[in-house]
């Protein structure tokens, strides 16, 4: 049985330009903090690294500071400052805020202060974009970073979170972005790598596949590749209406990510789906990932006014460039068929 993945907002399969990147950063022994030739090298790796993220990201002229992930960075560009949220938001991002920002039933947040605030750029579980309001303190871009025509220097935000695995990068590696002479302390003390704002010893080999990654996401982006995967999702979206008249398709009215079709069908346990399609070979989410193995209901939903029956049966596809329409016919005859068969049961 060919197994089909399609939970590419949890993680993403390593880019070929990444892996190749990350051989050849083995073969560097030196530190890049050292004044030495072999230090120097290593050095150079990672402003290359640098160089192509911000291009990538449309950062030029920010500073970008490696990080051990967009969790690490969640955190040094939130704690301590008290900054508004709303309960959308990533559990990374949720853990340094303050929850009272509101949530409309079309899953979009209102924002009165935006310097006083954090809005993630695209939702994980939903894929529903929002409009960022102009002097925002925090996005969180991590999963709109690689999929959708973005750039850091037309948010008109301070800080933003991104990561490498979201975009066939390695895991273990991600960055702050912040607008160039913005004052940050460090969480992590030591010896000042990274402007300052985070030390200890650069990833070289995780911030080498993470350049290289960037810079062939940006590649696929400009080339059509996920309009691609849109029409993808658009397909699926149409077969699986076919199904139970209960069947809830979230943010369907909403701009949405290219590839995040996030669904519920009210009595049908999300968990209990994602073990059924992954007998059958397909790999899926019921929510964000770093909240799997934990049976709640969405608190994303939640949010958005679901009810508990709702966000406890909603799962989440996400689709990548590897996706084929193969690959989400099969996906939807399978899910119709599982779906006739729990109805039976419930009848």
């Amino acid at each position: 049985m060919k197994r089909v993945y399609l939970d590419y907002n949890a993680t993403t399969p390593l880019r070929a330009e990444a892996r190749t990147a990350m051989i050849a950063a083995m073969e560097l022994c030196g530190n890049p903090s050292s004044v030495h030739a072999e230090g120097r090298a290593a050095k150079a790796l990672v402003e290359r690294a640098r160089a192509q993220v911000a291009e990538a990201f449309g950062a030029d002229g920010a500073d970008i500071v490696f990080t051990s992930g967009a969790t690490e960075a969640a955190a040094l560009a939130l704690e301590g400052r008290g900054l508004l949220g709303a309960p959308i938001e990533h559990d990374a991002v949720r853990a340094w805020t303050d929850e009272v920002l509101p949530v409309s039933p079309s899953g979009l947040v209102s924002i009165a202060d935006p310097a006083q605030a954090t809005l993630q750029l695209a939702n994980s579980e939903t894929g529903i974009i929002q409009t960022l309001p102009k002097g925002l303190a925090v996005t969180d871009a991590t999963q709109a970073f690689g999929k959708l025509p973005v750039a850091f220097n037309w948010l008109d935000t301070q800080m933003a979170l991104i990561s490498a695995h979201k975009l066939g990068g390695p895991k273990g590696i991600g960055a702050l972005v912040l607008k160039r002479g913005t004052e940050l302390g460090a969480r992590i003390k030591g010896g000042g790598q990274e402007m300052g704002r985070r030390s200890g010893t650069e990833n070289v080999i995780g911030i080498a596949g993470f350049g290289a990654a960037a810079e062939a996401a940006a590649r696929d982006l400009a080339d059509g590749v996920w309009e691609k995967v849109e029409n993808l999702r658009i397909i699926l979206e149409n077969a699986l209406e076919a199904g139970p008249n209960s069947t809830i398709f979230v943010g369907k009215d909403q701009d949405r990510l290219p590839n995040t079709l996030c669904f519920a069908t009210p009595g049908w346990k999300g968990e209990t789906q994602v073990m059924q399609m992954d007998l059958s070979g397909f790999a899926i989410s019921a929510g964000s990932a770093c909240s799997s193995g934990k049976v709640r209901a969405s608190a994303v939903l939640t949010a958005m006014g679901y009810d508990e029956t709702v966000a406890a049966s909603a799962v989440r596809v996400s689709l990548g460039p590897e996706t084929t329409e193969e690959d989400v016919l099969r996906f939807a005859e399978t899910w119709l068929d599982k779906a006739k068969k729990h109805h039976a049961r419930a009848a």
